[in-house]
């Protein structure tokens, strides 16, 4: 099972007509998006956040339970708001984000009940929490928790320059999580930030580079591969890592680390590049995910 662990809240994608902005509310955070991929693909997952108890908390907790999902634990934080993102979606698709979160419910995570612990092979950590202390805290806990537990480890690293005012600050506080973990996930943009060289130090953990339209990229030990993607047109990219790393994770998900040979690597990537692709072509991050009958059909026109 994947114990996915978090932020969830609510994307307000704008659309500019006549002058005016609309926002369409769809459900998001990272590792929420995570688990709802990594289902839709067929895995077991579990998803434990908290939203405010507000309108949009309702929104939410009632999207959540509508998911399919194994386990949904949803803490409602009567003194805090839901956190939301706002969204701006350019020509190509690409998107820019502007978070309200000041003080708002998504760090102050409840506690993990011990069968979930227990039921899960991969615990998969969101990094949103990271910005506050009693986030901070609490992932850092979890983690060492799951390791004790002989877990995998899971940490995306989704890094927010608006959610943190010192850059370098930042950075120290995620190395420290990526310390922690098995199985972690940059962005090319994640790659710059933190510098080539040290993510090159990180051998003895899977990195999972996510490269847009050209695929993906892994490093495990002292090997390496580059995986392609098939083309599409986006419509909208929100999400579209969660639904890659979905596919990465749901493909590890049983699968001890002696087996990640190149070639099992090549194929888990290859798969999730896929879903990470088709999950572009409808607006938010959970609406298009694809399952695995979908993703199968497109593996084949990979060249």
């Amino acid at each position: 099972m994947i114990l996915c662990i978090g932020e969830i809240l609510a994307d307000m994608i704008g659309t500019e007509k006549d002058g005016s902005v609309f926002y369409e509310r769809k459900a998001g955070g990272a590792p929420f998006n995570v688990a709802c991929a990594a289902k839709k693909l067929g895995a077991k997952t579990a998803f434990v956040g908290c939203v405010g108890d507000d309108i949009i908390g309702d929104y939410l907790q009632a999207f959540a339970k509508n998911r399919g999902l194994d386990r949904v634990l949803i803490e409602r934080d009567g003194k805090k708001n839901t956190t939301l993102a706002f969204v701006e979606i350019d020509g190509s698709g690409e998107r820019s984000f502007c978070f309200y979160r000041k003080n708002t419910a998504d760090s102050f995570l409840p506690s993990v009940p011990a069968e979930l612990f227990d039921g899960a092979d991969i615990v998969h950590i969101g990094s949103l929490m990271l910005s506050e202390e009693e986030g901070r805290k609490y992932a850092i806990a979890t983690a060492k928790h799951a390791r004790e537990k002989g877990k995998l480890v899971s940490f995306d690293v989704n890094f927010r320059t608006d959610i943190f005012r010192d850059e370098k600050t930042a950075i120290e506080i995620y190395k420290g999580m990526l310390e922690l973990a098995d199985i972690v996930k940059f962005s090319e943009d994640e790659v710059e930030i933190f510098g080539d060289g040290y993510i090159r130090g990180l051998k003895d953990k899977l990195v999972c580079i996510s490269l847009g339209g050209r695929g993906s990229e892994w490093r495990y030990k002292c090997n390496s591969g580059v995986v392609p993607s098939i083309k599409v047109s986006p419509v909208d990219t929100t999400g579209a890592g969660d639904a890659f790393y979905g596919g990465v994770l749901k493909g590890l998900d049983g699968v001890p680390a002696s087996e990640w040979t190149a070639e099992k690597l090549d194929g888990v990537f290859k798969f999730a590049n896929v879903c990470g692709a088709l999950n572009t072509l409808c607006r938010g991050a959970i609406d298009g995910l694809p399952d695995a009958a979908t993703v199968e059909k497109m593996l084949v026109t990979i060249k």
